[in-house]
């Protein structure tokens, strides 16, 4: 989408190795398509890269765009991995989305994918 912040990456310094990264976004918030209520959650991402890393700042204003977002969990999640897994193309991501309790049920969305999966 084009309201989306651009993400910027950078060369991968040990390409050569395998090695996890694990970035967490623990102020994450969108808002509920069906109530209009704000969500929080904490986003993790875990990823192996390839060539390229992700950007951190580039990053966080990438995520502060689903701030006013109505957006299901399932979706975003799925968004956030294509988007992210399309730019710096790594060995392999995974996305792992954490919401606060709402009427006293929490939920935990992960999606997942690498080098091999796109290749089938």
């Amino acid at each position: 989408m084009s309201d989306k912040p651009v993400l910027e990456f950078f060369d991968n310094p040990r390409p050569e190795r395998d090695y996890t990264i694990t970035i967490r976004c623990p102020e994450f918030t969108s808002v509920c398509p069906k109530t209009g209520h704000p969500d929080f959650g904490t986003i993790t991402i875990e990823y192996i890269p390839e060539a390229k890393c992700l950007e951190l700042k580039a990053l966080k204003y990438y995520m502060q765009s689903y701030r006013d977002k109505g957006i299901f969990y399932e979706r975003l999640t799925n968004e956030i991995l294509d988007d992210l897994a399309a730019g710096c193309e790594p060995r392999w991501m995974k996305i792992t989305a954490s919401f606060t309790p709402r009427g006293g049920i929490t939920t935990d969305v992960v999606a997942e994918t690498s080098a091999e999966m796109g290749k089938k």
